[in-house]
């Protein structure tokens, strides 16, 4: 091999030069990795509903299922990790030691990791509210003070995809015969294509069909909450679109102030501990409604609301503000809208106004206080926290489709958020 600097002594690489190396997987990765304590984490969950569910059982002939733990943890550090999609963890669990580690040489295909991300959302709503119940219990967290945020996470639609109800129903018509001439060309042609490739193609056709027929549902029932909204103000209901690829998924205002399809998704955290105690995913581009919506949450999953909530102004619709008082008792934390622009005029932003509900009048009156300013501080700490690591990790767009699965990757997000808390709670207390 020529040098450059041919006088020198060097030493080259040999990457031709065979070498045996009697190790572990184990013995591979260090002590202190973030993989082993994914795995410790997995192993202590109850997992029970996944074994049932299993039909590989001992004298029953068949191929061996492989173990929910393996897929459970891959998932949870691929979150962590930043990896939303099911063929790159694929391909990971056959380059990368911390995957190879977790999987243990039991192999892995994209379609069993892409389906058992979202197909157990109950199961990981469950985990979810456990976990935050076991820290409740240790003293690790507090839910007297809870931040809500929302953040808009892009569908995996495109914009192109939204057509009118009478455009629908034209992609009906041609996806049920595209259906009907699937069926009749595999019973000609059985030979000429494998079973795979067949069930491959006939799932495209059929799935396309269900979302069509999704999509013009959803338009449907648009065109009628609108027409009720419009009905009243005398002005007519616009025609409504859905998209053929997403039919659940809307068109909302992004942070950059473009227009995409996306979903909303809903953290709320406790400020004491800076874990997520609450999930939902929403078509909705606005939060106006999202605070009531987030206490009855809390309410079902741990049997208590919170004392104060910290939403910004787009959660602080008076309504929603007398809703959480009337009904919870719940004390909200959030800026009054054009404060500086009431200043200004000479009005008092804080004054009750004398239409204003109990819980509305309250609330102006607390947020005049410096004790509700130096609260309010909080919720940046909070949520926005939460969100800026959720992006980290990947939540810019989710891969899948349907609001119940973009439900089921926010509860990864979640249930990865929590176990690294966890983690540096235990060991802030144990210090």
């Amino acid at each position: 091999m020529n040098t450059p600097h041919h006088n020198c002594r060097l030493r080259l690489p040999e990457r031709n030069q065979v070498e045996i190396r009697f190790l572990a997987l184990d013995q591979l990765l260090s002590d202190d990795h973030q993989a082993r304590i994914v795995w410790t984490y997995v192993e202590g969950l109850d997992l029970t509903p996944l074994y049932q569910a299993i039909q590989a059982r001992q004298g029953i002939a068949g191929r061996d299922a492989n173990d929910p733990r393996i897929l459970m943890a891959l998932w949870l550090y691929a979150t962590l990790d930043g990896v939303g999609s099911a063929r790159r963890l694929d391909q990971l669990c056959q380059e990368s030691l911390p995957y190879q580690w977790l999987a243990g040489g039991v192999s892995m295909n994209y379609h069993s990791l892409a389906d058992f991300r979202v197909e157990h959302v109950a199961l990981l709503d469950q985990l979810l509210t456990d976990g935050v119940a076991s820290l409740l219990h240790q003293g690790l967290v507090q839910l007297t003070r809870v931040a809500q945020d929302g953040m808009k996470v892009r569908a995996s639609a495109g914009s192109s995809s939204f057509r009118r109800r009478t455009t629908l129903a034209k992609c009906l018509e041609q996806a049920q015969a595209q259906v009907a001439a699937l069926k009749t060309a595999s019973a000609e042609n059985a030979a000429a294509v494998s079973r795979r490739q067949q069930a491959a193609r006939e799932r495209a056709v059929r799935e396309r069909q269900e979302r069509v027929e999704k999509a013009l549902q959803e338009a449907e029932q648009l065109a009628q909450r609108r027409q009720q909204v419009e009905r009243s103000k005398g002005v007519p209901a616009k025609p409504e679109r859905a998209s053929t690829t997403d039919p659940e998924a809307r068109t909302m205002k992004m942070g950059d102030g473009g227009f995409r399809p996306a979903y909303n998704a809903q953290f709320a955290t406790a400020t004491v501990g800076g874990v997520i105690i609450g999930v939902a995913a929403t078509a909705s581009g606005s939060d106006s409604g999202q605070m009531p919506l987030m206490v009855e949450q809390l309410q079902t999953r741990y049997g208590r609301v919170p004392e104060e909530m910290l939403t910004d102004g787009g959660f602080a619709t008076l309504e929603d503000i007398q809703t959480v008082h009337a009904e919870h008792g719940v004390k909200v934390y959030a800026p009054i809208k054009d404060e500086d622009k009431k200043r200004t005029r000479g009005v008092d932003p804080f004054a009750p106004r004398r239409r204003d509900a109990e819980g509305v009048a309250l609330w102006r009156q607390r947020m005049g206080t410096a004790e509700a300013k130096a609260i309010y501080k909080e919720r940046a700490s909070a949520a926005e926290w939460v969100n800026a690591l959720a992006r980290n990790r990947g939540l810019y767009q989710v891969g899948v489709r349907g609001r119940l699965k973009v439900l089921a990757v926010l509860l990864w997000q979640a249930l990865a958020h929590n176990l690294m808390r966890a983690v540096a709670l235990r060991r802030a207390a144990a210090s």
